[in-house]
């Protein structure tokens, strides 16, 4: 069941704009298992939204409005601009 759950989640969170696309699959990736049951409930919700909406939100342009979305939104900004750095630090 977890295996079916996994792969919705990754349908859709490949979006119709690749911005998003960067931004979302690697935080599934990277991050999601790690998530409280609340928060996974969230992403989820967050993934219902408009393409619009989560472009406006992830690029920084509004805040959602939603203090819990925006708890997220951020953990998916923090992931992406923490990527580059993090395949550094063992160095």
């Amino acid at each position: 069941m977890e295996d079916v759950i996994r792969k919705r989640l990754h349908w859709h969170s490949r979006r119709g704009m690749w911005e998003l696309d960067l931004l979302l699959l690697p935080f599934l990736e990277q991050r999601y298992d790690a998530l409280s049951d609340q928060d996974k409930a969230i992403y989820v919700d967050l993934l219902a939204e408009e393409d619009q909406d989560l472009f406006v939100w992830l690029m920084k342009r509004n805040p959602s409005g939603n203090p819990e979305y925006q708890r997220l939104i951020d953990m998916v900004i923090a992931n992406a601009e923490n990527a580059h750095r993090d395949q550094f630090k063992g160095l």
